[in-house]
C-alpha cells in the first residue's frame, strides 16, 4: 500500500530504474551516519602504528586459538593506538561474533566500512553478524557489495544464497526461517525428555489429536481436512508456544545451533 501511494503521489513506478540512486539507501545512510562520528580525526605516531600491527597479529593468533575474549582484547588495544585502520576494525568483528556479541560486530563492521568504503571483507563479515541476528534483507545487502567489489569470492557467494533463501522462507506464508538438523534434534536428550513431559499435557494432546485427524482425514478432515492448511498451520503453532513456555533455554540453544551450521564463514583467514 505505501509502494502504491509513493507510486501514485510521485507518478513513478518499479520500472522507472533511471531514477534508481548510485548507492543503497542503507550505505547512504551508514556513510552519513558515521561520517563524524567513527573516522579517525588524528593520524597516529609511527611507533603506534608498529605496536598496534603487532597487537594485530597476536589478535589472529588467538583467534587460531579459539581464544576470542583475548583476540578481542587485542584488536581493542591495536584500534585505540591506530584507529585509522579498517582491518583492526574488521578482525575484531569477527571475534566478536564468536562470541555471538553481534551488534558490536555489526558496528565494527560500519566503522570499518566508514574507513574504507571498498572493504570487500568488512561486508561479508557484517552479512555473516546480519545473518545471525535474522536480518536477512540487509545481510543480502552486504554480500552482494561484498561480491561487488570481490566477485570470485566463493565464500559470499554461498553466503548470499542462504541468505537469500533465508529470506524467501520468511516472506513464505508457511516459512520459519529455521531448518533444523532433525537427525541432532532427536538425539537431544534434553528435547526428548521435554517432548515426552509435553505429551503428558491435555492441551497438547488435544492439538496433537487435531493435527492428526487433519493428516489422516478423520472427524476434522473432509471439505477443512488437508485443504485446510491454515488451521494445520494454526496447531502446530500453538504446539510451538507450548514449547516455547515450557523449556525456552532448549529453543534458544536450538536456534543457536541452527544458526552455527546454517552458513559457513568460520575458517575464513584473518588480515
Amino acid at each position: 500500500v505505501a509502494i502504491q501511494c509513493l507510486e501514485t503521489v510521485f507518478k513513478i513506478n518499479l520500472e522507472d530504474t533511471h531514477l534508481a540512486p548510485p548507492q543503497h539507501l542503507i550505505e547512504m545512510f551508514t556513510n552519513s551516519f558515521h561520517k563524524n562520528d567513527m573516522l579517525p580525526l588524528s593520524d597516529s605516531l609511527p611507533e603506534d602504528v608498529e605496536k598496534a600491527d603487532q597487537l594485530k597479529d597476536e589478535g589472529n593468533n588467538h583467534m587460531k586459538e579459539e581464544n576470542y575474549g583475548a583476540a578481542v582484547d587485542c584488536y581493542t588495544r591495536a584500534i585505540k593506538l591506530d584507529p585509522n585502520n579498517a582491518v583492526y576494525y574488521c578482525n575484531r568483528a569477527a571475534a566478536q561474533s564468536k562470541l555471538n556479541n553481534y551488534s558490536e560486530a555489526i558496528k565494527d563492521c560500519e566503522r570499518a566500512i566508514a574507513i574504507d568504503p571498498k572493504y570487500s571483507k568488512a561486508y561479508g563479515r557484517m552479512g555473516l553478524a546480519l545473518t545471525s541476528v535474522n536480518k536477512y534483507e540487509e545481510a543480502v545487502t552486504s554480500y552482494q557489495k561484498a561480491l561487488d567489489l570481490d566477485p570470485e569470492n566463493d565464500s559470499y557467494k554461498s553466503n548470499l544464497k542462504i541468505a537469500e533463501q533465508k529470506l524467501r522462507d520468511m516472506s513464505s506464508p508457511t516459512g520459519t526461517g529455521l531448518s533444523f538438523d532433525m537427525a541432532s534434534l532427536i538425539n537431544n536428550p534434553a528435547f526428548i525428555s521435554m517432548a515426552a513431559s509435553l505429551m503428558q499435557n491435555p492441551q497438547v494432546q488435544q492439538l496433537m489429536s487435531g493435527m492428526m485427524s487433519n493428516a489422516i482425514g478423520g472427524p476434522a478432515a473432509g471439505v477443512g481436512g488437508l485443504s485446510d492448511l491454515s488451521s494445520l498451520i494454526h496447531a502446530g503453532q500453538q504446539f510451538a508456544q507450548q514449547i516455547q513456555q515450557q523449556n525456552p533455554e532448549l529453543i534458544e540453544q536450538l536456534r543457536n545451533h541452527v544458526r552455527s551450521r546454517s552458513f559457513s564463514g568460520s575458517t575464513e583467514e584473518h588480515s
